[in-house]
């Protein structure tokens, strides 16, 4: 979804200049538009064909037809009901090199999410008969996927087109002797539900009553970047971004409202990008349902796999200095039982120990035969701290002027210091590495990490030159069964002016662990983050 928008800031076609056809009105050029679009000619070619950018196609589709929708093509015929080789995810980065193409799901409808996403969460968080509630319905994937598992479900959204295009995707059969009833034990109490779709507002979901649904699955619009309608009132999609927060926030509430205790809420959310740099929508929306009454249960990464990273795009990353988005966040909240809510809160365990840091100007070898060009990095286990370090030293710092602190648990206040005659040169990086923390970490130790962390930076700021990096290297605990996000932590607490956000990069290790799920059957955290903030003083 994000993609799109980073291909939107580069490819402006100039329609004086391209334009292939003699069209003498804009109605005509509409039309034949249209016409190429329901043959199947992609956006691409259109858009070299008439001198019109990406932006105008999806706006004269959204207008013309209602929805916004990549192809104007006839329903999918079903070939299957279920994936091929289906596995449970279980750790925090979801990964599908192939989109999903089982049953009626396509990747027609603009933005809309991957069935495995859905499909994971439904099995993972919910019962055959429990009731799903999805309040962004777009397409029906998270419909479609309910019916295809023995789910009831009610979907809704604001645009009616999506909801015509959501019954059509639920008008197909399921036999009894389909492959999906193996999922389940006991095949004799498996039960179809046709979900229930309908035009709502996520918003005002009072038709349902407190405390009444087991699981939401729900993929809102990222504010304004995509627009899902031409001017449907109430639609999220055409709000600027705080505005959007500030309906989202409803949202929250309506969720917290209609969910029950102890069960979950899981949303699919990406970054957005303004002058090369970096909004950090995921972490805002985070913020409103945090403060809505939710408890973060987990926080996982979804890697997109439509980057471009050879040629054209990577040559525009290295020369304008920006990563491709290739990451969206997928929380899974959960509405706190009673007696939950405050020991969360309130668990502050005791420590001996005190966090100090140590500096470093360590030699670097150059080792890389290409840097990487999105914001998701993805290396071998027994390469991973080489490489990183390395992409992060030769983007960002300049002439070898960088520093490397490193937090440490110490008991005593000795800190060690490189020479000082480097400390007064103006330096292009300074990187703060992660301190690791253990399994039965606590808030007060996370908060204690937080003070060191500005500690270092009030220390060292005003040595990095202007148009310099800072960069914080930062990877989510776990404090009891529940996620404290430590890069949204730090994000929040890093309000300094002369820092503007520049990039968020997700590390992680090629392939899959064994032994992933926790004995309380939490999701192993194997991602990091690096947040690049660009230094203006």
């Amino acid at each position: 979804m994000m993609i799109e928008e980073e291909k939107q800031n580069f490819i402006e076609f100039n329609i004086m200049a391209i334009q292939k056809l003699s069209l003498k009105t804009e109605k005509e050029l509409n039309e034949s538009i249209l016409e190429d679009k329901a043959k199947g000619i992609s956006d691409y070619e259109i858009g070299k064909k008439y001198g019109v950018t990406y932006k105008y196609i999806e706006k004269l589709i959204t207008q013309s037809r209602g929805i916004n929708i990549s192809h104007l093509t006839n329903p999918k015929r079903i070939a299957k009901l279920s994936p091929d080789d289906f596995k449970e995810e279980q750790t925090t980065v979801w990964s599908f090199k192939q989109r999903g193409n089982w049953a009626t799901h396509c990747g027609e409808y603009r933005g809309n999410w991957s069935p495995y996403i859905p499909r994971n969460l439904i099995l993972k968080y919910s019962k055959p008969g429990e009731l799903v509630l999805d309040y962004f319905c777009g397409a029906g994937t998270t419909a479609v996927e309910c019916k295809l598992l023995g789910r009831r479900c009610i979907a809704l959204d604001i645009n009616e087109k999506a909801i015509e295009l959501a019954k059509k995707n639920l008008d197909f059969s399921i036999p009894m002797e389909a492959e999906q009833i193996t999922l389940f034990e006991q095949k004799s109490s498996f039960e179809i539900y046709e979900p229930q779709v309908l035009v709502g507002d996520a918003r005002n979901l009072s038709f349902l009553s407190d405390n009444s649904v087991d699981l939401i699955c729900a993929h809102p619009p990222y504010a304004n970047i995509i627009h899902y309608t031409d001017s449907t009132s109430g639609d999220l999609s055409l709000l600027k971004m705080d505005d959007f927060l500030k309906e989202m926030f409803k949202v929250a509430e309506e969720s917290f409202r209609v969910l029950k205790p102890g069960r979950q809420c899981a949303i699919l959310i990406g970054d957005t990008r303004k002058e090369k740099h970096i909004i950090p929508l995921g972490f805002k929306l985070i913020d409103m349902y945090l403060k809505a009454g939710f408890l973060l249960r987990e926080l996982i990464i979804k890697r997109q796999y439509n980057c471009k990273t050879t040629g054209f795009w990577y040559n525009k990353s290295i020369k304008y200095n920006f990563l491709l988005l290739a990451h969206e966040y997928l929380p899974i909240f959960e509405k706190p039982k009673k007696q939950e809510s405050k020991v969360f809160i309130d668990n502050e365990r005791l420590y001996e120990t005190k966090l100090s840091h140590s500096i470093s100007h360590p030699e670097f070898k150059e080792n890389l035969d290409k840097l990487e060009s999105t914001t998701v990095w993805i290396f071998d286990k027994d390469e991973k701290e080489e490489k990183m370090t390395a992409n992060i030293i030769k983007r960002y710092a300049d002439k070898n002027e960088y520093i490397l602190v490193n937090i440490i648990q110490n008991s005593t206040d000795q800190l060690t210091h490189i020479k000082s005659e480097i400390l007064n040169e103006d330096i292009g990086l300074l990187f703060i590495k992660s301190y690791s923390f253990k399994n039965s970490t606590s808030v007060s130790k996370v908060n204690e990490y937080l003070m060191e962390v500005s500690k270092i930076i009030d220390e060292y700021i005003s040595l990095i030159k202007k148009g310099g990096f800072l960069i914080i290297r930062a990877k989510d605990v776990r404090v009891d069964k529940y996620i404290v996000p430590l890069a949204k932590r730090l994000y929040d607490t890093l309000t300094d002016s002369r820092l503007w956000l520049k990039e968020i990069v997700i590390v992680s290790e090629n392939g899959k662990l064994l032994n992933a799920v926790a004995d309380d059957e939490s999701l192993q955290i194997t991602h990091e983050y690096l947040l690049i903030y660009e230094v203006n003083q």
